[in-house]
């Protein structure tokens, strides 16, 4: 199977809703790259009032290292807010845009036709900036509220987005509607309107079906996959969505057993993982990072057993 490119979405997940300091977040987003990460959601660039935890997009954008390979991604909502992106130096600006008519009027504050009103605009601003545009397509695989979503609900919009030029989609399945049929079956009909190499997907693990999504996109030749360190997240207004997206750390554990390359340091982000659950004192998610890595080698056994103690078989 051809290398995996995860792209860790915890810098605007995890302080979302949860206070933080600037300093913080800016390490959050320096611990991922130093582990390896090359593609990374540093913040959104929305109102203030609509997501105050995020306010400081711009000073974290200021302050993060820029190593070379890595790709410092943003949410925008509106024009606004790509303006404020392109000035802060973003590498990737990901619209807001909703499948559901419904989601999108509660959350977004505007309809899918307005919303696409919008991205046209912003499309026309972003060319010769430097900043890449694509589009999140929000509950992809269905919810908050609503029935599951499969490729036919979904074309009318990703036909207009081609007719647009917009061809780069992250396809969210934010409130943990599919598993790997579903997977499998949206998949393969985005990409084969715009290309597999053009899709992330977004996998939330809502009910517990996070890293066997993961497996199914990596079988399917996904090379771009959304997922949270500690397994971040929630949303207010999507009930389904409040677990976050699936861990990282548990992603990469996966995906190291079924021999794809993801070029990261797995011990290194369950550092990370537990700073970052200190910081939020939330009890975040995770298996790997609360049992240990499976060792692949007799070095990685030996701090695997330090880590775990001595275990006392006869008390089993």
């Amino acid at each position: 199977m051809k290398p995996v490119r995860l792209r860790d979405i915890s810098p605007r997940l995890a302080f979302q809703a949860r206070p933080a300091s600037t300093a913080q977040k800016i390490e959050l987003v320096d611990r991922l790259s130093a582990a390896g990460m090359r593609a990374i959601e540093v913040s959104s660039f929305v109102h203030p009032k609509l997501v105050p935890g995020l306010a400081d997009a711009e000073q974290v954008f200021a302050g993060v290292q820029r190593r070379e390979g890595l790709s410092l991604e943003c949410c925008v909502g509106n024009l606004t807010g790509l303006k404020r992106a392109i000035d802060a130096g973003a590498h990737v600006a990901w619209f807001l845009l909703a499948a559901d008519e419904a989601f999108a009027r509660a959350n977004i504050g505007r309809s899918i036709d307005d919303s696409l009103l919008e991205l046209e605009k912003m499309r026309e601003l972003a060319e010769g900036t430097g900043t890449g545009l694509g589009t999140y397509i929000i509950a992809a695989f269905g919810g908050p509220i609503g029935l599951p979503r499969g490729p036919a609900s979904v074309r009318p919009l990703a036909e207009r987005l081609l007719a647009m030029g917009v061809e780069h989609w992250i396809l969210a399945d934010s409130c943990g509607y599919a598993a790997p049929p579903q997977v499998r079956a949206m998949v393969e009909f985005a990409a084969g309107l715009t290309g597999i190499d053009r899709l992330n997907v977004q996998v939330h693990d809502s009910r517990g079906m996070g890293v066997a999504n993961v497996a199914e996109l990596a079988r399917l030749g996904v090379a771009n996959i959304d997922t949270a360190l500690a397994g971040s997240g929630g949303h207010p207004a999507a009930p389904g969505a409040s677990v976050g997206g699936v861990c990282t750390e548990d992603a990469v554990q996966l995906l190291e057993l079924m021999g794809v390359d993801t070029g990261l340091d797995l011990g290194a982000l369950i550092d990370t993982a537990n700073w970052l659950d200190a910081i939020l004192g939330a009890g975040e998610k995770g298996f790997t990072r609360r049992v240990g890595k499976v060792p692949l080698d007799q070095a990685e056994l030996e701090v695997f057993r330090k880590a775990q103690g001595t275990f006392d078989w006869a008390r089993r």
